[in-house]
Parts: structure tokens; C-alpha cells; sequence
């Protein structure tokens, strides 16, 4: 799949410059920023290439580098969680959105909820991914926890710009154990292609105390949280717990060890299920004279229209070729027609 994005800067309250990224089309989805994140070297990436493609196939997937990270500036200078929500909103306003899904993956969730605490109008669904409502040195009864996280800075003070990669493979084994040789050594590069090292270490001590406990609990956006079994980086506890503190939140349990999804293990086709279905209920999703289709089908529907085979459907939508089959099946009897032939001028005369 070709992939094309724009990279565009915009000017944050203080002057710092934000790098904001663009790709796929139809209605915007945000992602709000997060650690470790580079624009210019997504399309690259054998871990983050995949959520761009899954992510524009039906939206335009709006995304930036938080400050510090990436190509946005390296300033560093007053961190805090107020000024991260702030960038947020500059970028939001750049972007002239009105109202768009907003998705807060890790630490972006703290920034996400904020955000949609302060403009409910503007947010018409939240998606929460590995994210948490307190930072370490936030959470009761964790000593351990906490001499770790005060570690690991330390750590990162002292080895993120070496040469000797032995210190940033542990963070790489944080974030995706799963990982193929290819995607560890990915990840374990942009450690220190994205920030500097003192940039990183105090990004990750503001993010320890982080609190958006009572933000969380007076939000009134339809969420969603998503949170993997053996995260690593991110206790499962705390996505059952940020789901809980949520008004009418729907949690979803992904059986994964990697808190970022990689594609082709068995959790992501049902993030990617679940993120669609959350994010494009029928009544959205299908187009005129499918409205029986679900938003599932009606993707599927889509890309049929557009030639595709079985198996490249299969990869683009994160499915297996078998479930393509049986739901083209379905899709022929909602139709009420018999090949594909059929459904594809079906889907071309309703578009």
C-alpha cells in the first residue's frame, strides 16, 4: 500500500515548533502525542507502519511530535502536562478541526483525557490504548515500582546516547517483547534518533506523576480503553482501573505481551475489529444501500470495490483470509447477489 503524508509545523502558545503529520483521507482522527514518537521515519517503521495504514484507510490520521521528540524542537524547558494538552489544542486549531475521535496511546492518554475534559464539543469519542490514569510515583503502594521508574531515568541518563545499544534494549524490551529482530532493532534506533538523552529522562520523570484520576472520572465522551494482558510498560491493572474510573467506558482485554501492538500477532486483528466498530457504527459506516452492512462488512465491501483480492483485503483490514471469505458470504446475502462481480458494481453505483 502506498502511503503518502504531509508534515506541516505549527507554532505551540510558547513558540515551540510542533511537527504535524497527515495521511490517509476522509474524516480526521487525532492521536494525541506520545513518548518516543518520530514523523519522518513512521512510513519506515516495521512497527508503526501498520497502525498508519490501518488507521487511514477510513480517516484522514492526523498525528505530531510532542515536543522534544521527533522533528518537532527539542526544547524540553517547562514540561508539564498542561503545557502537552496545550500543544494538543494548537495543533487541533492549526488542523481547524471542530469535532473528531481522539485517540491517547501510553502516556498520550493522560494528554487525551485532559484534552476531552476541557473540550467535550470537540471530542466525539475517546479510544484509550495502554494508557493509565496515574503515573508510577502517582500509584499507592509501589515501592518496587517506584525504584524501577527511578532507575530507568537514571539509566536513560547514562546510556541512551551510547553507542553500545545494551541500554536501550531494555526500554525496547519493555515496549515490544514480541518483536522480530527487525522490529527490536527498529525500536531500539528511534530510542535515540527521537530525543536526546537528558530530553528523554525528563519527559519520563514528568510523566511519573502524572494525575488525571478526577478528570477521568468527570469525562462524557463515549471511550473506549484497550489495554494488553502482559504489558510490560504499562500494568494491565491500570488500563482495568483508568476503564473503571470512566463514565460508561467499554474495556477491551487484548491478549498480547507488547504494549504496542505488532501486526500479525493474534491481538491485532481484534484492536483493529474493535476500533472500527467503535469508531464507525453502521449508521456512519455504511454507504447508501449497504445500510444493513456493518462497519466491518462495509470496509470489506469497500476495498472489493477497489480490486482487491482476498488476501490483500485480509491484510490491509489486520484479518484472516478465512474471515474474509466468510464475510464477503454474508455481505452476498445482505445484497442478494452471487459473485463478486455483482457486489462491485453494487458498491460503485452506491458510493
Amino acid at each position: 500500500m502506498a502511503l503518502k503524508q504531509e508534515v506541516r509545523f505549527c507554532t505551540a502558545p510558547d513558540g515551540t515548533r510542533i511537527a504535524v503529520a497527515s495521511v490517509g483521507s476522509g474524516p480526521p482522527l487525532v492521536r494525541a502525542s506520545h513518548w518516543l514518537s518520530h514523523v519522518e521515519h513512521d512510513l519506515a517503521s516495521p512497527v508503526w507502519r501498520p497502525w498508519l495504514e490501518a488507521l487511514s484507510c477510513h480517516h484522514t490520521y492526523h498525528r505530531y511530535d510532542q515536543r522534544g521528540c521527533g522533528l518537532s524542537d527539542r526544547s524540553f524547558a517547562g514540561l508539564s502536562l498542561d503545557v502537552w494538552v496545550r500543544d494538543l489544542e494548537a495543533v487541533v486549531d492549526y488542523l481547524g478541526l471542530e469535532r473528531f475521535p481522539l485517540i491517547g496511546m501510553s502516556q498520550g492518554g493522560a494528554i487525551a483525557i485532559s484534552y476531552a475534559q476541557r473540550h467535550p464539543e470537540r471530542v466525539s469519542r475517546l479510544v484509550l490504548v495502554g494508557a493509565y490514569a496515574q503515573g508510577v510515583l502517582e500509584r499507592e503502594g509501589a515501592e518496587k515500582a517506584r525504584l524501577e521508574a527511578e532507575t530507568m531515568v537514571n539509566m536513560m541518563r547514562v546510556g541512551w546516547g551510547s553507542d553500545n545499544d545494551a541500554f536501550r534494549q531494555v526500554f525496547t524490551n519493555q515496549f515490544i517483547p514480541g518483536g522480530t529482530p527487525e522490529q527490536l532493532r527498529w525500536w531500539t534506533d528511534l530510542q535515540r534518533r527521537t530525543a536526546s538523552a537528558e530530553g528523554a529522562a525528563r519527559t519520563l520523570e514528568v510523566f511519573h506523576h502524572v494525575d488525571v484520576v478526577k478528570l477521568a472520572a468527570s469525562l462524557d465522551v463515549p471511550t473506549l480503553v484497550m489495554h494488553s494482558r502482559g504489558d510490560a510498560r504499562v500494568p494491565f491493572d491500570e488500563g482495568r482501573r483508568l476503564a473503571a474510573l470512566i463514565p460508561g467506558a467499554r474495556f477491551v482485554a487484548l491478549d498480547s505481551d507488547n504494549h504496542v501492538l505488532l501486526e500479525g500477532e493474534p491481538a491485532w486483528p481484534r484492536f483493529l475489529d474493535e476500533l472500527r466498530g467503535f469508531l464507525a457504527p453502521d449508521s456512519e459506516a455504511a454507504p447508501a444501500g449497504t445500510a444493513s452492512l456493518t462497519a466491518a462488512e462495509a470496509a470489506v465491501l469497500e476495498l472489493l470495490a477497489r480490486g482487491l483480492s482476498n488476501q490483500a483485503i485480509a491484510t490491509q483490514l489486520g484479518k484472516t483470509e478465512k474471515t474474509v471469505r466468510n464475510q464477503l458470504s454474508v455481505i452476498f446475502d445482505k445484497l442478494g447477489v452471487k459473485s463478486r462481480a455483482e457486489a462491485i458494481v453494487h458498491a460503485l453505483r452506491h458510493p
